[in-house]
């Protein structure tokens, strides 16, 4: 498998697999093409023989030079557990720790279990946040200091 960074023609091979890694759930639109083409530095993708097998979608923040967010990140189902986004959050945090970057922040829905548990053994502080994203859209929010 190799890892490097996202391009804009990656963007095909990620959103033709993003619902089925997701059960069927339609998540296309959390994910638009803008980020293929604006955060390809501190964006990656694995591939085996151009087999989309995970990607992870970050940036720095505009608003706050010393943080950087992660957007969006997918295993293949058939690679969950091998260890593959904590690979992706490791080059990350060494990518964005490079630009700057002393904090890490994303999101989940309250119902992601899956999520909370991973961010917390990569040692996330977890927060609930009520009506986050509106009116009974509630989200947990995750932050991280990656100073070494």
């Amino acid at each position: 498998m190799q890892i490097h960074n996202i391009t804009e023609k990656d963007y095909y091979k990620v959103i033709d697999v993003l619902n089925d890694w997701w059960g069927g759930r339609e998540m296309t639109h959390l994910l638009p093409r803008l980020f293929f083409e604006h955060f390809q530095s501190t964006s990656f993708i694995v591939e085996d023989n151009e087999v989309i097998s995970a990607f992870l979608i970050g940036f720095v923040s505009q608003s706050n030079s010393n943080e950087a967010y992660i957007h969006f990140v997918g295993v293949n189902p058939e690679f969950r557990k091998n260890g593959l986004a904590r690979e992706l959050y490791e080059l990350f945090f060494a990518k964005v720790r490079k630009l700057g970057c002393s904090t890490v922040r994303c999101i989940t829905t309250p119902v992601n279990e899956g999520s909370i548990s991973f961010h917390k053994s990569m040692g996330f502080s977890v927060f609930l946040k009520t009506d986050y994203a509106g009116a009974g859209q509630d989200r947990i929010l995750f932050s991280k200091n990656i100073d070494n």
